[in-house]
Protein backbone atom coordinates (compact mmCIF):
# COMPACT_ATOMS: atom_id res chain seq x y z
CA UNK A 1 0.00 0.00 0.00
CA UNK A 2 1.11 3.54 -0.73
CA UNK A 3 0.62 6.07 2.08
CA UNK A 4 0.67 9.84 1.99
CA UNK A 5 0.20 12.27 4.84
CA UNK A 6 -2.46 14.97 4.91
CA UNK A 7 -2.98 17.76 7.40
CA UNK A 8 -5.44 15.64 9.46
CA UNK A 9 -4.75 11.98 8.73
CA UNK A 10 -2.88 9.42 6.71
CA UNK A 11 -4.33 8.33 3.39
CA UNK A 12 -3.64 4.84 2.07
CA UNK A 13 -4.05 4.09 -1.63
CA UNK A 14 -4.72 0.60 -2.99
CA UNK A 15 -6.45 -1.16 -5.87
CA UNK A 16 -10.14 -1.95 -5.43
CA UNK A 17 -11.44 -5.42 -4.58
CA UNK A 18 -14.93 -6.88 -4.92
CA UNK A 19 -15.63 -6.00 -1.29
CA UNK A 20 -15.25 -2.28 -2.18
CA UNK A 21 -18.31 -2.12 -4.44
CA UNK A 22 -20.71 -0.89 -1.75
CA UNK A 23 -18.22 1.69 -0.50
CA UNK A 24 -17.73 3.01 -4.05
CA UNK A 25 -21.50 3.38 -4.47
CA UNK A 26 -21.78 5.16 -1.09
CA UNK A 27 -18.86 7.49 -1.91
CA UNK A 28 -20.29 8.50 -5.29
CA UNK A 29 -23.69 9.05 -3.66
CA UNK A 30 -22.13 11.18 -0.88
CA UNK A 31 -20.38 13.50 -3.33
CA UNK A 32 -23.80 14.62 -4.63
CA UNK A 33 -22.05 15.81 -7.81
CA UNK A 34 -21.19 12.59 -9.64
CA UNK A 35 -23.69 10.61 -11.70
CA UNK A 36 -24.72 7.73 -9.46
CA UNK A 37 -24.90 4.34 -11.14
CA UNK A 38 -26.53 1.24 -9.66
CA UNK A 39 -24.93 -0.53 -6.70
CA UNK A 40 -24.50 -3.53 -9.01
CA UNK A 41 -22.41 -1.40 -11.39
CA UNK A 42 -19.92 -0.55 -8.62
CA UNK A 43 -19.77 -4.18 -7.44
CA UNK A 44 -19.06 -5.28 -11.00
CA UNK A 45 -16.45 -2.58 -11.57
CA UNK A 46 -14.66 -3.32 -8.28
CA UNK A 47 -14.64 -7.03 -9.14
CA UNK A 48 -13.83 -7.06 -12.86
CA UNK A 49 -11.76 -3.85 -13.10
CA UNK A 50 -10.50 -3.54 -9.51
CA UNK A 51 -6.85 -3.57 -10.56
CA UNK A 52 -7.58 -0.43 -12.60
CA UNK A 53 -9.43 1.35 -9.76
CA UNK A 54 -7.97 3.15 -6.76
CA UNK A 55 -9.37 3.30 -3.25
CA UNK A 56 -8.19 6.03 -0.86
CA UNK A 57 -8.72 5.15 2.79
CA UNK A 58 -8.28 7.05 6.02
CA UNK A 59 -8.87 5.33 9.36
CA UNK A 60 -10.47 2.35 7.59
CA UNK A 61 -12.99 4.58 5.77
CA UNK A 62 -13.13 5.07 2.00
CA UNK A 63 -12.51 8.80 1.50
CA UNK A 64 -11.85 8.82 -2.24
CA UNK A 65 -11.68 6.70 -5.34
CA UNK A 66 -10.69 6.69 -8.97
CA UNK A 67 -12.80 4.31 -11.04
CA UNK A 68 -11.17 3.43 -14.34
CA UNK A 69 -10.22 0.80 -16.85
CA UNK A 70 -8.12 0.14 -19.96
CA UNK A 71 -10.35 0.68 -23.04
CA UNK A 72 -10.35 -2.41 -25.31
CA UNK A 73 -10.24 -0.18 -28.42
CA UNK A 74 -7.37 1.90 -27.02
CA UNK A 75 -5.37 -0.39 -24.68
CA UNK A 76 -2.46 2.07 -24.55
CA UNK A 77 -4.74 4.44 -22.61
CA UNK A 78 -5.91 4.34 -19.01
CA UNK A 79 -9.45 5.77 -18.82
CA UNK A 80 -10.84 7.59 -15.78
CA UNK A 81 -14.57 6.84 -15.47
CA UNK A 82 -15.21 8.65 -12.18
CA UNK A 83 -13.12 10.32 -9.51
CA UNK A 84 -14.70 11.12 -6.19
CA UNK A 85 -13.59 12.63 -2.90
CA UNK A 86 -15.73 12.47 0.23
CA UNK A 87 -17.14 15.85 1.23
CA UNK A 88 -15.07 15.83 4.44
CA UNK A 89 -11.82 15.51 2.43
CA UNK A 90 -12.53 17.96 -0.38
CA UNK A 91 -10.30 20.98 -0.85
CA UNK A 92 -7.12 19.22 0.32
CA UNK A 93 -5.63 18.21 -3.02
CA UNK A 94 -6.66 14.59 -2.62
CA UNK A 95 -8.08 14.38 -6.16
CA UNK A 96 -4.72 15.14 -7.77
CA UNK A 97 -2.84 12.83 -5.38
CA UNK A 98 -5.30 10.04 -6.16
CA UNK A 99 -4.90 10.47 -9.92
CA UNK A 100 -1.12 10.23 -9.58
CA UNK A 101 -1.39 7.12 -7.38
CA UNK A 102 -3.98 5.63 -9.79
CA UNK A 103 -1.65 6.21 -12.73
CA UNK A 104 1.05 4.27 -10.83
CA UNK A 105 -1.06 1.19 -10.09
CA UNK A 106 0.59 -1.83 -11.75
CA UNK A 107 -2.40 -2.23 -14.11
CA UNK A 108 -2.10 1.39 -15.31
CA UNK A 109 1.56 2.35 -15.11
CA UNK A 110 2.44 1.22 -18.64
CA UNK A 111 -0.28 3.38 -20.22
CA UNK A 112 0.91 5.87 -22.82
CA UNK A 113 -1.82 8.33 -21.86
CA UNK A 114 -4.69 9.01 -19.48
CA UNK A 115 -8.11 9.68 -20.96
CA UNK A 116 -11.41 10.88 -19.51
CA UNK A 117 -14.56 12.56 -20.67
CA UNK A 118 -15.53 15.74 -18.84
CA UNK A 119 -18.85 17.52 -19.14
CA UNK A 120 -18.35 21.03 -20.49
CA UNK A 121 -19.93 22.52 -17.35
CA UNK A 122 -17.56 20.63 -15.00
CA UNK A 123 -14.88 23.26 -14.39
CA UNK A 124 -13.48 21.44 -11.34
CA UNK A 125 -12.64 18.32 -13.37
CA UNK A 126 -11.25 20.44 -16.20
CA UNK A 127 -8.87 22.13 -13.74
CA UNK A 128 -7.98 18.78 -12.13
CA UNK A 129 -7.01 17.08 -15.40
CA UNK A 130 -5.06 20.14 -16.59
CA UNK A 131 -3.21 20.20 -13.24
CA UNK A 132 -2.40 16.50 -13.67
CA UNK A 133 -0.94 17.15 -17.12
CA UNK A 134 1.16 20.02 -15.74
CA UNK A 135 2.41 17.91 -12.82
CA UNK A 136 3.30 15.04 -15.17
CA UNK A 137 5.10 17.43 -17.51
CA UNK A 138 2.95 16.59 -20.50
CA UNK A 139 0.10 18.03 -22.53
CA UNK A 140 -3.65 17.64 -22.54
CA UNK A 141 -5.60 17.46 -25.78
CA UNK A 142 -9.35 18.08 -25.64
CA UNK A 143 -11.47 16.94 -28.56
CA UNK A 144 -15.13 16.34 -29.31
CA UNK A 145 -16.36 12.94 -28.18
CA UNK A 146 -19.86 12.64 -26.72
CA UNK A 147 -22.13 15.37 -28.06
CA UNK A 148 -25.36 16.47 -26.37
CA UNK A 149 -27.49 14.72 -28.97
CA UNK A 150 -25.97 11.34 -28.05
CA UNK A 151 -27.53 11.39 -24.57
CA UNK A 152 -31.15 10.22 -24.09
CA UNK A 153 -31.91 13.17 -21.79
CA UNK A 154 -30.58 16.75 -21.68
CA UNK A 155 -26.87 16.58 -20.93
CA UNK A 156 -23.91 18.83 -21.72
CA UNK A 157 -21.36 17.55 -24.22
CA UNK A 158 -18.47 15.49 -22.83
CA UNK A 159 -15.28 16.04 -24.80
CA UNK A 160 -12.43 13.56 -24.46
CA UNK A 161 -9.35 14.67 -22.53
CA UNK A 162 -6.16 12.89 -23.57
CA UNK A 163 -3.19 13.48 -21.25
CA UNK A 164 0.16 12.38 -22.56
CA UNK A 165 2.50 11.13 -23.69
CA UNK A 166 3.36 9.72 -20.30
CA UNK A 167 6.82 8.85 -19.10
CA UNK A 168 7.36 5.22 -18.07
CA UNK A 169 9.12 6.39 -14.90
CA UNK A 170 5.85 7.53 -13.28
Amino acid sequence: MMTTSTDRSDIEFRPATCSDGAALWALVRATATLELNSAYFYLLFATDFGDHCLIAESGGETVGAVIGYRPPRDPSAAFVWQIGVSPAMQGRGLGLRMLKAWRNLPANRDADCITATVATDNTASDRLFRALARDLGTSVEVREHFTSDMFPAPHPPEPLYRIGPLSREG
